[in-house]
């Protein structure tokens, strides 16, 4: 349930750490095949199939021993594959060479930052903190004593300092669960206060301008019995004073508080403070799509036995982003503007209409997200899958450009006091390594919050951007990545990769595994398909709920692409998606599976039409739809690749990767198309379920998971594309 531009509840972009499976097509380490229950369902007059629905109850005995007999022969296969382990080493090697990785910066008033911190060689992020960008790093919370203590991997998923300093609010979940609880550290002793408090599972804190309480938002408890499509209903956003029992916290905000605003039951409530400012702004999303209810009232108002909020906006005035500072709130808005603008509205007089635009994005460009300074408001302009900066000045809604030193993908790192007119931000490249650097007007310079170490010996890597022509004429955005003097003979073990969903665009950054992949003659292709945010909100609504399947056919026509321009042939070309990418993989293998030698389902959404009764699945709605509408339900059928298998088809080798303790994409999903493919496949080709009992959608992973796992996607991929082969 994270709003804006990072959501969470969201199937979003991760990749998550699994045990694999066994084709049943592989004789000599045959597995059980899933037994067929029939059950059908007659939907809006259509019979659907659904074979091993009941996979969809993980915790039954028999469906726990199938995953493991599948999962335990699978890893021997994995393991036989040549070259394997030493891919795991390389991608280990490439990543240490890299340095300290850093991120979640947050620059707070009196020169103290805090970030996230996992040093070379280490498993999990820590949080640190200085007290100035030159001061010496002090470590605030270690999730591996949590790890060591109880032999179960745990990760900080979020951390809000209070804007004294004194204080920071955190949160920590286990075994890629994201179920997280929420601490309060006292900055000085290095001890928490208070008690920790349940089932806070997102960063939805707002720390009061004096710094002596904050606001957060917690989910219900599930009672027995009750639905896991409960799970993220009628959630409150609670108010509690630093160190006092949770009991003492004051429900404040929600659907079952505030219940004369109209909220939905899946309305997700945060407020947004300011220390310069008198007001508060509560804000409403679905969890999924960042549109949703603004309204404003007196920080003042909050201690009063009810707060007198006044609406400002609903989901129909398309705000997904917003902002305080001091008597205006800044508003990121694709109404009138697809390609989204900016506004600036006077909550002294918080009429809409009054609003007025104070940053557009440049012609041919999309206006991304927005940070304010003390001064001006810098913008993220999204240009294909690099990302540029432009400062807006007052009075300048057209805003100037800033030099980067190289073209990669920009990220300006959180200032949230808005206290300083120079920028934090890191810079990523698909072929450079991740710089942490200080912007002061137009010259960037290095900090000292990241050490730079000298690129790791690598080939030198050709990155070409192309625009592939789709069945109706579209011209597709695609990404290549390849050694530099690539033959294009077909012979090159290529991968194309796609997500097109929630408007998420693929974005450069360098990649461990992806250099290991490309210096071994590999290709990779990331799409930016229908459905993605590459062109804006016209492109994204191209690849959404009825017109979805935009999102396949375009990644049909990008590989065809690859194979007519000589990149590759259907014997060395693979295809992957992650999370809700699991469409697009899905979807493009079973409509032309004789294009591929292997494709990745990784942590996938593959049962669309019975995904909403799930506990995340039913935060989706508003994404893909509901079975249970008429006029959604026959969309949802068709990008549902479970219910698009067809019996006696040649498909190419498929693995699908999936964690346990998967929060966002229920591992069921992968289960049942697994057992599916297993059954309806001609090809010979295996099939493997990959599952990891300590992992969940990749969120928390550690660098050993990680490593792990994508040695193992390209080792399957070089094996099926027969560029490496099994060794006993």
């Amino acid at each position: 349930m994270q709003f804006l531009n990072t959501p969470s509840r969201l199937f979003a972009v991760t990749l998550a750490t699994a045990v694999a499976t066994l084709a049943a097509a592989l004789p000599a380490q045959a597995v059980s095949v899933a037994p067929v229950q029939d059950v059908s369902d007659v939907l809006h007059g259509v019979t659907v199939k659904d074979p091993y629905r009941y996979f969809e109850n993980v915790k039954d005995p028999k469906v726990q021993s199938w995953l493991k007999e599948q999962g335990e022969s699978a890893r021997k296969e994995l393991d036989r594959i040549e070259l394997r382990n030493q891919l795991e080493q390389r991608i280990a090697d490439i990543s240490a060479a890299t340095g300290d990785d850093i991120r979640d910066v947050t620059r707070m008033p009196g020169n103290q930052v805090y970030y996230l911190k996992r040093a070379r060689g280490e498993k999990q992020f820590k949080l640190v903190m200085r007290d100035s960008l030159q001061g010496p790093e002090r470590v605030l919370v270690d999730p591996e004593l949590d790890a060591k203590r109880t032999g179960v991997p745990h990760a900080i998923n979020y951390f809000v300092p209070a804007w004294d300093g004194k204080h920071v609010a955190y949160g920590v979940s286990a075994g890629g669960s994201e179920d997280a609880s929420l601490y309060i550290l006292d900055t000085a002793s290095g001890k928490n206060v208070g008690e920790p408090i349940p089932r806070v599972h997102e960063a939805l804190l707002g720390w009061l301008p004096d710094s002596k309480s904050l606001t957060y938002n917690q989910l219900k408890a599930l009672k027995p019995g009750d639905p896991d499509s409960e799970t993220y209903l009628d959630s409150k956003v609670m108010w509690i004073k630093v160190g006092a029992p949770a009991v003492e916290a004051k429900a404040v905000f929600g659907p079952t508080v505030t219940t004369d605003l109209g909220l939905a039951r899946l309305d997700v409530g945060t407020i947004l403070f300011n220390p310069g400012s008198r007001w508060m702004v509560a804000r409403t999303t679905d969890t999924t799509l960042p549109e949703g209810f603004l309204f404003v009232a007196d920080v003042a108002d909050l201690d009063k036995p009810a707060v007198a909020w006044k609406k400002i906006s609903s989901f129909d005035d398309k705000i997904t982003d917003a902002e305080l500072k001091g008597n205006d709130l800044y508003l990121l808005t694709h109404d009138h503007a697809p390609r989204n603008r900016v506004l600036k509205l006077d909550l002294r007089h918080p009429d809409l209409k009054l609003a007025r635009e104070v940053a557009s994005a440049p012609p041919g460009a999309v206006l991304e997200k927005f940070s304010l300074t003390r001064d001006a408001l810098i913008g993220e302009v999204r240009e294909g899958t690099s990302i540029v900066l432009r400062r807006y000045a007052a009075g300048d809604a057209k805003g100037q450009n800033i030099p980067l030193p190289f073209k990669g993908a920009a990220t300006v790192h959180n200032d949230p006091a808005h206290a300083y007119s120079d920028v934090l931000y890191t810079l990523n490249g698909w072929t450079e390594l991740p710089r942490t650097l200080l912007l002061k007007g137009k010259v960037s310079s290095d900090p000292g919050l990241r050490v730079n170490p000298p690129m790791p010996s690598l080939p030198e890597v050709e990155v070409v951007d192309v625009k592939v022509p789709s069945y109706d004429g579209a011209l597709v955005p695609m990404t290549l990545l390849y050694k530099k003097g690539l033959k294009r003979d077909g012979s090159n073990p290529t991968l194309l990769d796609g997500y097109a969903a929630y408007g998420f665009s693929q974005t450069a950054g360098f990649s461990p595994a992806r250099m290991a992949w490309l210096e071994r003659g590999g290709v990779l292709a990331f799409a930016n398909v229908r459905g993605s945010g590459v062109y804006g909100d016209d492109w994204y609504r191209a690849g959404f709920k009825a017109t979805k399947p935009n999102t396949w056919k375009d990644g049909v026509a990008c590989a065809k692409y690859l194979v007519a321009e000589g990149y590759a042939t259907p014997k060395t070309l693979g295809v992957m998606g992650t999370s809700a990418g699991g469409i697009f993989v899905g979807r493009t293998v079973t409509t032309a599976p004789e294009l591929f030698a292997a494709a990745i389902f990784n942590v996938g959404i593959m049962d669309a039409v019975r995904a909403e009764d799930s506990a995340n699945g039913i935060t989706n709605i508003s994404e893909f739809g509901s079975a249970r509408n008429p006029k959604e339900f026959p969309a949802l059928l068709e990008m549902s690749t479970y219910h698009n298998i067809k019996d006696n088809t040649a498909y190419p080798a498929v693995m699908l990767v999936h964690g346990m303790n998967d929060p966002r994409v229920d591992v069921w999903h992968s289960a049942k198309t697994a057992a599916r493919l297993q059954a309806a496949t001609s090809s010979g080709k295996p099939v493997l379920l990959r599952l990891d009992m300590q992992a969940g959608h990749g969120v928390g992973s550690t660098a050993t998971q990680r490593y792990a796992l994508s040695a193992d996607v390209y080792s399957f991929l070089l094996w099926q594309m027969g560029k490496v082969k099994q060794v006993d």
